[in-house]
């Protein structure tokens, strides 16, 4: 079975979960939580009947758009410069970008994470930010 996605937008990178207490009670939440459930709205009318199981593999390309400084000015403004990068080599981190995909697709494309046993990953630039997922079974 094969699974393609392309979610529009910006890629979001998985935040620490960070710790509180109220008194003697001390707990944790995700701060990446609604964004895991804004991601997986778009996307869950692709999701299989039943989730996932077996080994699986998945790539994950996530396209950051492009600052003001790639490009040239003045008549030229619309125009890429010769010496913009392809990669994006600043922040989210690649291993945050993947880890908030990955999560936000668990129990619902395959049933748990670990199942993924080949994972390709990249981080490029275009004029089009999007996340473009491909889900295989092994």
């Amino acid at each position: 079975m094969e699974i393609a996605l392309t979610i529009l937008g910006e890629p979001s990178a998985q935040m620490r979960h960070r710790s509180f207490s109220k008194g003697n009670f001390k707990g944790t939440y995700d701060p990446s939580k609604d964004k895991k459930n804004d991601f997986l709205s778009v996307i869950q009318d692709r999701a299989p009947k039943e989730p996932l199981d077996g080994p699986i593999s998945v790539v994950i390309i996530f396209y950051f758009g492009r600052p003001k400084n790639h490009y040239g000015s003045g008549a030229k403004s619309s125009l890429l410069k010769d010496a913009a990068p392809e990669f994006h080599t600043s922040r989210k981190d690649l291993d945050n970008c993947v880890k908030f995909a990955t999560d936000s697709m668990n129990h619902i494309f395959y049933k748990d994470d670990c199942q993924i046993c080949r994972l390709f990953s990249e981080k490029l630039y275009s004029e089009s930010p999007r996340t473009y997922i491909l889900i295989q079974t092994l």
